[in-house]
């Protein structure tokens, strides 16, 4: 139907040359077409008449229009509000004139609103053209905040649709009733995309736009192939089989970790289907990449085993506070967990979400001695104590001066060679130089000239603002404007070699999370006005 027949008629219908029911009929059809309600296109009519009626009477009257539903007739009415004094006659009238007007008013009172009958006229051109552009936009903007709210609900769904253009890499998706932009960024790698192709993606934002709504679509996200395998496998659809967590280096491979809700089911074989039908499928969507199916476990260290395949992981150190895992394994496996230009353990990565520090059971030996000679180097200078039980402390776990301060004599009771003599005079050094090294601290953060606000933000050690303070980050807006991972610290892949990045914070076994929290606190402050 279309708006052409509908306007044609509001035009004729407002001239007095149309039959009114025939345009409430057109306005039902146009209705059904656009999915939006009779009751907003009619009310739309009455705002566009009574726009165009002000041109007939005055921009200053208040025009109320009224359409029939039953019959099409048009009643075009002026506002008045009843006043002792009026002073505007095109808005105020006497109590005595508006029941003049109508016996019905002798009710009202001083302040009230009546509806003065206008005649009915001829609009002319210009009063038609008028109606039809308030009614025109009024329709399409209901048009758009149904539609709008129709693909809310599509959000995190896969759609299909036919490929209307591309325009500067980017694919334009004529989904039915409204167009879906697929960005060059979110376009699977060397995939061969023409006009006229039928394609899917995943739908991941709604945007409420002035020109209507934006969908954007995906098909280099993680979850387009996680709903694709919910589509493929049917336990996974009903609920007995769960995915926890996938990554994706789009067009060439890909993790996705399942888990079994039902214990009787192997989640792995379920997704991978009787002679790898249902994976198949996935991996033919994504133009042949290459999906490794993971195991779900509660134990990191299994969970990390599994994602590494094909490699062979020897043992795991997990440190669940920092969300750090050291995968050890032989030299002939490293490159395998590794992978090409670092893309197995990249994946691994994010598949977990846990920093994943792989190295051979060489490099683990060097790094615990090295840990080992540290802390041991520690004790003897600061505690001024014999090499000897500086060893002793490290083996029986005291990595740290506050590890001693914080003890009790009661850890040292069953530590062979440390009298209880030694041991209070252990607590006691401890306990000294932390009150000095205290005192250290503050002077230096002093002549650093870190700020008041920084010092005070809640979560920050003076230890944690000394080092902050040595990289220059002095004031709350310079914390603020960090990322938790400069924080934190992590891992690059550069040229196909790991890189350790350094976080500012990263001695102090902050978490992601609270680096994170501590940020946002800063942020919060900062930018409250």
């Amino acid at each position: 139907m279309g708006f052409g027949p509908f306007f044609f008629g509001v035009t004729k219908m407002l001239n007095k040359r149309a039959d009114k029911l025939e345009l409430l009929r057109i306005a039902e059809a146009v209705a059904l077409e656009k999915a939006i309600d009779k009751e907003l296109i009619i009310n739309s009519m009455e705002t566009g008449i009574a726009k165009a009626a002000k041109s007939k009477f005055g921009q200053d009257n208040e025009i109320k229009v009224s359409i029939n539903r039953e019959n099409g007739d048009i009643e075009i009415f002026r506002k008045l509000i009843i006043s002792e004094n009026p002073e505007n006659s095109n808005t105020e009238i006497k109590l005595k004139d508006a029941i003049d007007l109508n016996q019905q008013n002798k009710d009202k009172k001083i302040g009230d609103e009546i509806l003065q009958p206008l005649p009915a006229f001829d609009f002319g051109r210009i009063a038609a053209q008028t109606a039809k552009q308030v009614i025109s936009f009024n329709v399409r903007e209901a048009e758009r905040e149904r539609q709008f709210n129709d693909f809310k609900d599509k959000q995190d769904s896969i759609l299909s649709g036919i490929v209307k253009r591309l325009e500067f890499g980017n694919i334009i998706v004529d989904l039915g009733r409204t167009e879906a932009i697929i960005q060059k960024n979110e376009l699977i790698p060397r995939e061969n995309i023409k006009a006229g192709d039928r394609i899917k993606a995943y739908c991941y934002d709604v945007r409420r736009e002035n020109k209507g709504q934006q969908i954007f679509l995906s098909r280099a996200h993680p979850k387009f192939m996680e709903k694709l395998f919910v589509q493929e496998v049917p336990e996974i659809y009903d609920g007995l089989i769960e995915i926890k967590s996938s990554s994706r280096d789009p067009g060439s491979r890909a993790k996705i970790c399942v888990k079994a809700i039902d214990t009787s089911l192997d989640p792995v074989g379920a997704c991978v289907g009787m002679r790898g039908s249902r994976v198949q499928a996935v991996v033919n969507e994504l133009q042949g990449e290459k999906i490794d199916i993971v195991n779900w476990s509660e134990d990191p260290a299994i969970l990390v085993s599994n994602a590494l395949s094909p490699a062979e992981v020897q043992r795991v150190n997990v440190d669940i506070e920092r969300k750090k895992l050291d995968v050890i394994l032989t030299e002939e496996n490293l490159s395998k967990a590794i992978g090409r230009r670092g893309q197995n353990v990249r994946l691994a990565t994010k598949l977990l979400n846990y920093e994943i520090n792989i190295m051979t059971d060489q490099e683990d030996s060097e790094r615990r001695q090295q840990e080992f000679k540290e802390k041991t180097e520690n004790f003897v200078k600061n505690l001024e104590l014999d090499e000897t039980l500086g060893q002793l402390l490290v083996a029986e776990g005291f990595s740290t001066i506050d590890d001693i301060k914080d003890s009790s004599l009661d850890n040292f009771k069953n530590i062979e060679g440390i009298e209880e003599d030694t041991a209070k005079a252990l607590i006691e050094r401890a306990k000294e130089f932390y009150e000095k090294d205290q005192e250290d601290i503050s002077q230096r953060i002093k002549d650093l000239g870190i700020s008041d606000d920084l010092i005070n933000l809640k979560g920050l050690t003076p230890g944690m603002l000394l080092t902050l303070g040595e990289q220059k980050i002095l004031k709350l807006e310079d914390f603020a404007d960090l990322a938790s991972d400069e924080l934190t610290g992590g891992f690059d892949v550069v040229k196909g070699e790991k890189i350790k990045i350094q976080g500012y914070l990263e001695d102090f076994a902050l978490s992601k999370v609270e680096a994170d929290e501590l940020i946002m606190s800063a942020r919060n402050i900062v930018y409250k006005d």
